[in-house]
Protein backbone atom coordinates (compact mmCIF):
# COMPACT_ATOMS: atom_id res chain seq x y z
CA UNK A 1 0.00 0.00 0.00
CA UNK A 2 2.93 2.56 1.05
CA UNK A 3 4.24 2.33 -2.67
CA UNK A 4 0.85 2.95 -4.08
CA UNK A 5 0.00 5.64 -1.79
CA UNK A 6 3.75 7.08 -3.04
CA UNK A 7 3.25 6.44 -6.64
CA UNK A 8 -0.07 8.59 -6.38
CA UNK A 9 0.05 10.89 -4.04
CA UNK A 10 -3.15 12.68 -4.58
CA UNK A 11 -5.44 10.23 -3.79
CA UNK A 12 -8.87 9.53 -2.53
CA UNK A 13 -9.92 6.72 0.59
CA UNK A 14 -13.49 5.16 -0.57
CA UNK A 15 -15.24 2.61 2.06
CA UNK A 16 -17.52 0.55 0.24
CA UNK A 17 -20.85 0.12 1.72
CA UNK A 18 -23.18 -2.53 1.61
CA UNK A 19 -25.39 -0.72 -0.80
CA UNK A 20 -23.00 -0.73 -3.33
CA UNK A 21 -22.67 -4.39 -4.29
CA UNK A 22 -25.01 -6.18 -6.93
CA UNK A 23 -27.41 -9.45 -6.78
CA UNK A 24 -23.88 -11.24 -7.64
CA UNK A 25 -22.29 -10.02 -4.08
CA UNK A 26 -19.78 -7.72 -5.54
CA UNK A 27 -19.56 -3.84 -6.31
CA UNK A 28 -21.97 -3.61 -9.11
CA UNK A 29 -19.66 -2.07 -12.43
CA UNK A 30 -21.74 1.73 -12.24
CA UNK A 31 -20.27 2.50 -8.94
CA UNK A 32 -16.98 2.49 -10.12
CA UNK A 33 -17.61 6.03 -11.78
CA UNK A 34 -18.71 7.35 -8.63
CA UNK A 35 -15.81 6.46 -7.28
CA UNK A 36 -13.86 7.86 -9.83
CA UNK A 37 -16.01 10.97 -10.02
CA UNK A 38 -15.18 11.12 -5.51
CA UNK A 39 -11.21 10.79 -6.70
CA UNK A 40 -12.07 13.60 -9.26
CA UNK A 41 -13.52 15.93 -7.33
CA UNK A 42 -10.96 15.02 -4.33
CA UNK A 43 -8.30 15.57 -7.15
CA UNK A 44 -9.46 19.08 -8.29
CA UNK A 45 -10.06 20.65 -4.53
CA UNK A 46 -6.62 19.63 -4.02
CA UNK A 47 -4.85 21.35 -7.00
CA UNK A 48 -6.84 23.93 -5.82
CA UNK A 49 -9.13 23.85 -9.24
CA UNK A 50 -12.22 24.33 -8.13
CA UNK A 51 -11.24 28.09 -6.92
CA UNK A 52 -9.87 28.90 -10.52
CA UNK A 53 -13.41 27.36 -11.74
CA UNK A 54 -15.32 29.86 -9.53
CA UNK A 55 -12.91 33.05 -10.67
CA UNK A 56 -12.62 32.10 -14.21
CA UNK A 57 -16.33 30.15 -14.98
CA UNK A 58 -13.75 27.88 -17.11
CA UNK A 59 -14.12 24.15 -15.91
CA UNK A 60 -14.06 20.64 -16.58
CA UNK A 61 -16.64 18.20 -18.55
CA UNK A 62 -16.21 14.59 -19.05
CA UNK A 63 -16.16 13.55 -22.78
CA UNK A 64 -14.92 10.34 -22.08
CA UNK A 65 -14.37 7.39 -19.64
CA UNK A 66 -13.84 4.17 -19.45
CA UNK A 67 -13.13 1.35 -16.79
CA UNK A 68 -11.46 -2.12 -16.64
CA UNK A 69 -12.43 -4.31 -13.82
CA UNK A 70 -9.67 -6.79 -13.17
CA UNK A 71 -10.65 -8.24 -9.33
CA UNK A 72 -14.24 -7.96 -7.84
CA UNK A 73 -14.76 -5.91 -4.75
CA UNK A 74 -16.87 -7.40 -1.83
CA UNK A 75 -18.30 -5.37 1.53
CA UNK A 76 -16.97 -4.53 3.77
CA UNK A 77 -13.47 -3.20 2.09
CA UNK A 78 -11.43 0.21 2.02
CA UNK A 79 -10.63 1.37 -1.59
CA UNK A 80 -7.94 3.98 -2.34
CA UNK A 81 -8.46 5.54 -6.19
CA UNK A 82 -4.99 7.22 -6.91
CA UNK A 83 -5.20 9.91 -9.87
CA UNK A 84 -2.40 10.59 -12.42
CA UNK A 85 -3.20 12.62 -15.45
CA UNK A 86 -1.63 12.28 -19.13
CA UNK A 87 -2.36 13.70 -22.86
CA UNK A 88 -2.48 17.31 -21.32
CA UNK A 89 -2.82 19.79 -24.55
CA UNK A 90 -4.20 23.36 -23.94
CA UNK A 91 -8.10 22.22 -24.21
CA UNK A 92 -7.84 18.66 -22.65
CA UNK A 93 -6.41 15.89 -20.45
CA UNK A 94 -6.57 12.13 -19.38
CA UNK A 95 -7.06 11.69 -16.30
CA UNK A 96 -6.10 7.83 -14.97
CA UNK A 97 -7.76 6.17 -11.99
CA UNK A 98 -6.56 3.38 -10.36
CA UNK A 99 -8.51 1.55 -7.61
CA UNK A 100 -6.48 -0.51 -4.91
CA UNK A 101 -8.46 -2.95 -2.33
CA UNK A 102 -6.93 -2.50 1.14
CA UNK A 103 -8.68 -6.28 1.84
CA UNK A 104 -7.04 -7.77 -1.15
CA UNK A 105 -3.46 -5.58 -0.97
CA UNK A 106 -4.33 -5.22 -5.00
CA UNK A 107 -5.32 -3.28 -7.89
CA UNK A 108 -8.95 -4.29 -8.39
CA UNK A 109 -9.97 -1.54 -11.16
CA UNK A 110 -8.17 0.73 -13.48
CA UNK A 111 -10.17 3.41 -15.45
CA UNK A 112 -9.94 6.77 -16.93
CA UNK A 113 -11.68 10.02 -18.31
CA UNK A 114 -11.03 12.50 -21.07
CA UNK A 115 -11.40 15.64 -19.64
CA UNK A 116 -12.19 18.74 -22.10
CA UNK A 117 -12.16 22.49 -20.58
CA UNK A 118 -15.45 24.19 -20.81
CA UNK A 119 -16.34 27.83 -20.31
CA UNK A 120 -19.68 27.54 -18.46
CA UNK A 121 -20.31 31.34 -18.44
CA UNK A 122 -20.04 31.37 -22.66
CA UNK A 123 -20.89 28.33 -23.38
CA UNK A 124 -18.13 26.79 -25.34
CA UNK A 125 -15.30 25.13 -25.26
CA UNK A 126 -11.81 26.87 -23.32
CA UNK A 127 -8.24 26.58 -23.14
CA UNK A 128 -7.00 25.94 -19.77
CA UNK A 129 -5.13 28.70 -17.17
CA UNK A 130 -1.54 28.49 -17.35
CA UNK A 131 -2.14 27.77 -13.40
CA UNK A 132 -4.17 24.64 -13.98
CA UNK A 133 -1.56 23.48 -16.78
CA UNK A 134 1.34 23.79 -14.59
CA UNK A 135 -0.68 21.68 -11.73
CA UNK A 136 -1.38 18.86 -13.90
CA UNK A 137 2.10 18.69 -15.57
CA UNK A 138 3.09 17.84 -11.72
CA UNK A 139 0.86 14.89 -11.74
CA UNK A 140 1.99 14.18 -15.06
CA UNK A 141 2.55 9.84 -15.99
CA UNK A 142 5.67 9.52 -17.26
CA UNK A 143 5.32 5.57 -18.11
Amino acid sequence: MEKFIATYPIHTHVPVAWGDMDALQHVNNANYFRYFETARLDFFTQIDFLAELHKTGIGPVVSETNARYKRPVTYPDNLIVGVSISDIQPDRFKMHYHVYSQTQQAISTIGWANIVMFNFKTAAKANMTPELLTALTQHQQTS
